[in-house]
């Protein structure tokens, strides 16, 4: 009998993180229209992109192509995260924890103390995603989502510029696979530079 031939190991992961710009805009909202009922507009990401002072969008791209994106005001102490999304076809594989990384290192990097978001509260899967992250409920917006009537759950987390939760980042990106490829953003020490970084563990991420 002929030995097997094994299959070669697919290849690894490599998810670029880049500052959005118009030109990604067709992706984005391609993206925005599969993963939300009420999209936004096209106006409306440009007009975001314009406050470059207090806003930070980034996309994630594998091979060129644009798989997600991520939206953050700044003010002060205060972050907010406007924007989350993955391509449906990219889910459970990284992508969505890759982009909250970023954003917290690059909310920390610019004097933010603490993080928040709104999130459904029938949004099972994105929640396990955030308390990973630290964050932990801080009240409901009743009848926050339009199109549905769903209350929004607003989560915060707290102390990100503290080494303590850089050292939590850290144990999240040990836990994916693949690597990321910041261009621009920050690195795990919260500092504004690209780097790269190897993730060869056998987690998943979300």
């Amino acid at each position: 009998m002929a030995a097997r031939v094994p299959r070669p190991a697919p290849p690894a992961l490599v998810v670029h993180l880049v500052p959005m710009r118009r030109r990604h805009l067709r992706s984005v909202m391609r993206i925005e229209s599969q993963v939300y009922p009420r999209p936004w507009s096209l106006a409306l990401f440009m007009s975001e992109l314009a406050l470059r002072t207090t806003r930070a969008y980034t996309v994630a791209r594998v091979d060129g192509a644009v798989i997600g994106y991520s939206g953050l005001m700044l003010a002060g102490d205060d972050a907010h995260v406007t924007t989350i999304a993955v391509d449906p076809a990219w889910h459970r594989r990284g992508i969505g924890t890759r982009l909250l990384l970023n954003m917290a290192r690059m909310a920390a990097a610019r004097g933010a103390g603490h993080l928040t978001l709104e999130v459904r509260v029938g949004n099972e899967a994105a929640k396990v995603l955030y308390r990973r992250f630290g964050f932990y409920p801080a009240g409901v917006r009743k009848n926050y989502y339009a199109e549905t009537n769903e209350d929004a759950l607003v989560m915060w987390v707290d102390d990100i510029a503290t080494p303590a939760y850089r050292e939590r980042l850290v144990e999240i990106e040990i836990a994916m696979c693949g690597s990321t490829v910041v261009e621009g953003p920050v690195d795990a020490e919260g500092r504004l530079e690209p780097g790269e970084r190897d993730n060869t563990e056998n987690g998943e991420g979300a």
